[in-house]
């Protein structure tokens, strides 16, 4: 369910049925899709949120893939972890942990026009049992970062010190544990004397015991509501040699008792960040979980004290996409300070497949005129044994229908060719791994389709000079070119206009998707019947007359329509991995592309029936309806990938 989807058709669907409904419907629908074969596959690939070596931490000797981490109060039951830890977290928090379990039916509220979220229950969980089950027994390969509570507010400093020993001992005995946060404030958030009493009562049965805080990192947790008088005086207490950070929480109480979180809650958390920094001894870690909806909040507290974030409210109301936007934010904040990496010449690799795209373009136009002129070429006519105008006098309309099968090829060449040229002086050429990517998969379709056709016994000498031409340079082309960071700007607002690019993302993938179909579906027809029924209509004729007539006619028909449908895919290919990893905002050469690469496919395919008057509106209606969703895609796309923030 990335952003595209989920901004566009998910969100709007989900926000109208109960809350507690709709978090367990996702997180079911989620939970099953990891847990089939391939189902991480396939969520990676809709996502590539595969995140850069760059954005690792070290936290405690603890290797954390990103400094962003997932919430526990997203999924207290570990349902769908497994997918949720594919979208680029570090770390995983599973908690708030009581000793028993503490559940809820009441209705969660969630106000879209602050973006908050309002729990009946703070503390809703399974309780130690299942909780340790579920570390031991991990679906990820994330850190697990534990955080307990004591939640009986009846209960005073003395009583909350022992449950707290208690769950603290229990958890840190756990290998899967990495990290131990102690939620030990929130029942004295406003009581300093109380709030010290059990810091100094956990903090010296942690010093007794030495083994347990020897053994992984604690952390403190402090409730955002909590005054900054209390925060002052709780800081200031915090021995360093027992706790290596602190997290501040993201919800506030209300007077029912229940909690909100929310995008309101950035402030806060900025005020207590830069208090414990004011005012803790030595250099805590600090992890801040409040109020991060889009990467200019996640920016934004890091820059006022927080080495390390968590996601919550803003999951639900950005998308899955977040983590990724907030970890690509973070590192051009950090590459934007350096100077970028010197490009690699022309002839190191990027430059082999800016020539392979010319000689696409420059084969595909010579092509269309081949085709809008004499059709077959000199070897045509040696395989079939016939002149141009004997093939012409079997059916009016042969030479026709073949003109359009090769015209409609002669313009996905050009297509595939702009393609190859933008991708390789954009993408290629600065290390882009999703540039990278979209070469090699679209070419890796593309090369063995040339031979599609050779169980007809036909083989194309031009299109396998072609391939032996372009095989080296494509070759030399992917050679010795690691992948590196984007430098240029990222998207970091939630804004009008990124959320109608993500519809004009969604129309691409569509565009994407239909025409891999068609290419796989026009392939399988040119090596099995060769013609649909449109075909025949047009022909006036059947297969069989046509074999009579001469048996090398099918096959040669067969050659244009398999290699047709291979270039199809291999463009379609190329047009849905940029429309699913590689829109950025104002990246304005993305839209040229998709318009200066689309438009010779749609040109070809749709003035060629009409010049040739084959104008099935069935046969033409995949055509059309992919027209419409392109044009679509481009217009909600304009104002994304040609306009930078600053200038929306």
């Amino acid at each position: 369910m990335p952003d595209w989807s989920y901004q566009t058709i998910f969100r709007p669907l989900l926000f109208r049925i109960p809350a507690r409904a709709a978090r367990g419907f996702t997180l079911q629908a989620m939970g099953r899709l990891s847990r089939i074969p391939g189902g991480t596959f396939i969520i990676k690939t809709l996502g590539h949120v595969e995140p850069s070596p760059l954005l690792q931490r070290n936290f405690a000797g603890i290797l954390l893939p990103t400094p962003v981490g997932l919430s526990g109060a997203i999924d207290k039951e570990g349902i769908a972890v497994k997918a949720i830890s594919q979208f680029g977290f570090g770390f995983v928090e599973i908690g708030p942990i009581t000793s028993s379990p503490i559940k809820s039916d009441s209705p969660i509220r969630i106000d879209p026009a602050s973006e908050s979220i309002l729990y009946p229950c703070e503390y809703e969980n399974l309780g130690a049992e299942a909780a340790l089950h579920r570390i031991r027994h991990p679906k990820h390969r994330l850190p697990q970062f534990v955080r307990v509570a004591a939640a009986s507010p009846e209960a005073g400093p003395n009583e909350a010190a022992v449950e707290l020993q208690s769950l603290a001992e229990r958890f840190m005995a756990e290998p899967n544990v990495s990290a131990l946060i102690i939620e030990a404030m929130n029942t004295y958030r406003d009581d300093s004397k109380s709030a010290k009493l059990l810091l100094e009562q956990m903090s010296s049965h942690l010093v007794e015991n030495a083994s347990i805080t020897e053994k992984k990192p604690l952390l403190l947790y402090i409730p955002l509501d909590m005054p900054d008088s209390v925060l002052k005086e709780i800081a200031q207490a915090a021995d360093p040699a027992v706790w290596s950070g602190f997290v501040i929480g993201d919800s506030i109480r209300t007077a029912d008792g229940a909690v909100l979180t929310g995008h309101d809650g950035r402030q806060a958390c900025m005020t207590k960040l830069q208090t414990i920094r004011a005012y803790a001894s030595g250099s805590p870690v600090l992890f801040a979980s409040a109020g991060v909806h889009e990467p200019a909040d996640a920016l934004t507290l890091i820059a006022a004290g927080a080495d390390y974030l968590l996601l919550h409210s803003g999951l639900v109301y950005a998308g899955p996409g977040l983590p990724k936007r907030v970890n690509e934010a973070i590192l051009y904040d950090r590459l934007a300070r350096g100077e970028p990496p010197p490009t690699p010449s022309f002839w190191t690799h990027w430059g082999w497949m800016c020539l392979l795209g010319v000689s696409m373009m420059l084969g595909g136009v010579i092509a269309w005129l081949i085709a809008a002129s004499s059709v077959l070429l000199p070897y045509d006519e040696s395989f079939l044994d016939m002149a141009r105008s004997q093939v012409a006098a079997i059916n009016g309309n042969l030479l026709h229908f073949m003109s359009h099968d090769r015209i409609t090829l002669a313009g996905t060449m050009l297509s595939i060719g702009i393609l190859y040229y933008q991708l390789a002086r954009h993408g290629l050429r600065y290390g882009l791994h999703w540039a990278k990517t979209t070469i090699w998969v679209s070419c890796g379709v593309g090369f063995p389709s040339f031979f599609l056709y050779l169980g007809y016994g036909f083989l194309d000498p031009l299109h396998a000079a072609a391939a032996i031409l372009l095989l080296p340079m494509f070759l030399l082309a992917m050679r010795r070119n690691p992948d590196r960071p984007n430098h240029k700007p990222v998207n970091l607002h939630n804004s009008k206009v990124w959320r109608r690019g993500l519809w004009g993302q969604l129309c691409f993938i569509v565009v994407g998707a239909s025409l891999c179909i068609g290419g796989i579906v026009i392939a399988y027809v040119g090596i099995t019947d060769v013609f649909v029924p449109q075909d025949i209509g047009y022909l006036c004729t059947t297969r069989d007359a046509l074999d009579l007539a001469n048996s090398r006619l099918v096959p040669l028909i067969a050659h244009d329509r398999a290699g047709f449908g291979g270039a199809l895919l291999s463009d379609a290919i190329g047009i849905l991995i940029v429309a699913l990893w590689g829109l950025q905002q104002g990246a304005r050469w993305q839209w040229w592309t998709l318009l200066w690469s689309g438009s010779p496919g749609f040109i070809a395919g749709l003035s060629v029936h009409f010049a040739i008057g084959y104008t099935d509106f069935v046969h033409l209606l995949p055509a059309y309806f992919v027209l419409v969703v392109y044009i679509a895609g481009l217009i909600l796309l304009y104002p994304y990938l040609m306009l930078k923030e600053r200038d929306c």
